[in-house]
């Protein structure tokens, strides 16, 4: 992208706002992965153990940093992200006994969208040791609840939420989308 995702705007708002409300509207305890630097201005902020170790070593450090046995963990550049999907989710890993409850969209997992026990953590350490760095790769390793593109579609979502920002083509689309669904959550 060039820049940090985090503070791009989208309708006036940070995506880490964006985030973080979306994170508020369906649990109370919040957490940001990141340097503290950077993010102590916007909430409790825990660093990664492994630094420069992607998506897997911040899950790490948000379940080592965590309290609970459940953890939402999404991702901030996942602007689409439907409020109401969240709970479903959190609903699904509360009913469940998974270590991770997860979306799956056209075969593949979204790891950056999920419901995480904070036991994953141990999993995500010893990979994390061995320098394997690789989200979905773990999952055989660990007992997974996936919600399919078809129970998506059976509970009213649109897997369109989960298109992330990687590029400025991905970001101009995600602005795009936001603005026809009226700029809401």
């Amino acid at each position: 992208m060039g820049t940090d995702k985090a503070f791009l705007e989208i309708s006036g708002r940070s995506l880490l706002t964006n985030a973080l409300e979306l994170a508020r509207s369906v649990t109370g305890e919040i957490k940001i992965v990141g340097n503290p630097a950077k993010f102590s201005a916007y909430g409790t902020v825990v660093q990664d153990l492994y630094r420069d170790r992607g998506p897997l070593g911040g899950i790490h450090a948000a379940l080592k940093g965590s309290d609970t046995e459940l953890n939402l963990i999404i991702g901030v550049d996942l602007p689409l992200l439907d409020k109401r999907f969240l709970k479903r989710l959190l609903d699904i890993a509360e009913k469940c006994d998974s270590q991770v409850t997860v979306p799956s969209v056209n075969g593949h997992y979204e790891p950056l969208c999920g419901v995480y026990r904070r036991t994953f953590a141990v999993v995500a350490d010893a990979a994390l040791a061995a320098n394997r760095n690789k989200i979905d790769a773990l999952f055989p390793e660990v007992s997974i609840r996936v919600i399919s593109d078809d129970e998506l579609i059976a509970c009213g979502f649109s897997s369109v939420m989960f298109r992330n920002v990687n590029t400025p083509e991905d970001w101009k689309e995600a602005q795009e989308e936001f603005a026809a669904r009226g700029g809401r959550l």
